[in-house]
């Protein structure tokens, strides 16, 4: 990619209109090589057309955005991840940015501040949304070790729609999982963050910014 070439990004959330839209605000700024609707696709997608950027959410069917972040570096395909997404959880963020992302914007101030990311990205800078940096520093300052709670990406999307009411079936239906791994997701939930009850985890989904209180 030289100076006078736009980056070249590929798209990755499971809300075609939410996709649409980031294509529409990014236009004339990126050229936009491929759009995916989950993990897996984006994989597939980021193999085939290998973008310099590829802004994903964090939370989709099948394969989490930090999942197949992962999952492409161990393929060969070293593309620049910046995550857009809903959770202002610190430990979730800095996981991100430990795991390799180049950035972190909120989809709540995502607007010009999606571009001020991309830009930096191509710069090969890194960019963290201002909304959480202090919190996400602080996580990341910790010795792993110390960290009293750390949850995987899937642990945190079984959390996520536990606390928004999901019934198990549901969750896998949406995961693309099965109710027993839902099920043994939750337990290890339970036992990792002392809880007892769903309502425990709801809690602790509300306090930690999963989803609104």
């Amino acid at each position: 990619m030289t100076l006078m070439q736009r980056p070249r990004v590929l798209l990755a959330d499971d809300h075609v209109m939410v996709a649409q839209g980031l294509g529409r605000l990014l236009e004339g700024e990126v050229e936009i090589v491929a759009t995916a609707n989950d993990g897996a696709a984006l994989v597939e997608q980021a193999q085939k057309h290998r973008p310099d950027i590829i802004v994903s959410d964090v939370s989709m069917p099948g394969m989490t955005g930090l999942e197949a972040m992962k999952r492409l570096k161990t393929l060969g395909v070293h593309a620049k991840f910046i995550f857009l997404t809903l959770h202002a959880e610190p430990r979730l963020a800095s996981e991100a940015m430990r795991s390799g992302a180049s950035g972190y914007v909120l989809k709540q101030s995502a607007g010009d501040e999606l571009i001020e990311a991309v830009r930096a990205v191509a710069g090969g800078l890194t960019y963290l949304t201002p909304l959480i940096t202090r919190d996400v520093l602080l996580a990341m300052a910790q010795p792993d070790d110390a960290q009293e709670i750390s949850l995987t990406p899937r642990q945190l999307g079984v959390l996520r729609l536990i606390a928004e009411g999901k019934r198990m079936k549901e969750i896998a239906n949406e995961l693309q999982i099965s109710v027993r791994t839902v099920e043994t997701h939750k337990q290890s939930l339970l036992h990792t963050l002392g809880a007892e009850t769903t309502a425990d985890l709801i809690k602790f989904a509300i306090k930690h910014g999963l989803i609104p209180g």
